[in-house]
Formats: C-alpha cells, sequence, structure tokens
C-alpha cells in the first residue's frame, strides 16, 4: 500500500494539442490537458454534465509517445501523481500550479486499434 500515497487514474479527451519541448539537456518534456466528464441528475430529474480540465506533463519515453499519438480529442488514460509548484510572472506575480506528472498512457477508443491519428 505505501505506493499508493500518490496516486492519479485518470480517463478523458485531450483538450488541445500536446505541446512537446525538447531541452537543451537532451530531455523531452509534453504538456496537455484532458477533461474528464462526470454524469449526475439534479433535484429536476435531469441529466447534468460536470466537465473537470486536468493539466499533464510527461518526461521522457513518455513524452516521445504523446509526440507521436496523442492528439487533441483523443481519449486517453493517465497514471501518475499530483504535484505542485509555483512560478513567479515577468509582472512579479506569484503563481501556483497542479499538474498531473503522468508516467503511463494509454491511448483509447476506436482510433487507438486501428493506427488513425
Amino acid at each position: 500500500m505505501s505506493t499508493l500515497r500518490n496516486k492519479v487514474q485518470l480517463i478523458g479527451n485531450v483538450g488541445n494539442a500536446p505541446e512537446i519541448k525538447n531541452l537543451e539537456s537532451g530531455k523531452k518534456v509534453a504538456s496537455f490537458s484532458i477533461a474528464t466528464n462526470e454524469f449526475y441528475k439534479n433535484s429536476n430529474g435531469e441529466k447534468v454534465q460536470n466537465t473537470q480540465w486536468h493539466s499533464i506533463v510527461a518526461w521522457g519515453k513518455t513524452a516521445e509517445i504523446i509526440e507521436n499519438y496523442v492528439g487533441k480529442g483523443k481519449e486517453i488514460a493517465i497514471e501518475g501523481k499530483l504535484t505542485s509548484r509555483s512560478y513567479e510572472t515577468k509582472e512579479g506575480e506569484k503563481r501556483y500550479v497542479t499538474e498531473i506528472l503522468a508516467s503511463e498512457i494509454l491511448l483509447l477508443g476506436a482510433n487507438a486499434s486501428n493506427g488513425n491519428n
């Protein structure tokens, strides 16, 4: 159970084309967002969709897979961990970001089996 302390699993659709960066160190990083949807019935019995957006970051081989196979709208499963960081804007404002550091990715949906992107 000790490996479950910080573990996230999500299935969702990619919201934008992944941004790929090749760093001077030779490392590759991919960043993108995915949307997860939940459905429930409100007090009037109407079906309501709740969409949550999640920022995803992947490094190395996982980033290469994302670069080659993941595009906007693609349904994927992500496994990773939550990370938080802060940075300062050009105007000197401190911003805080929570992201999912992806360690594994699984391509889902109809396009995953026939090779279409």
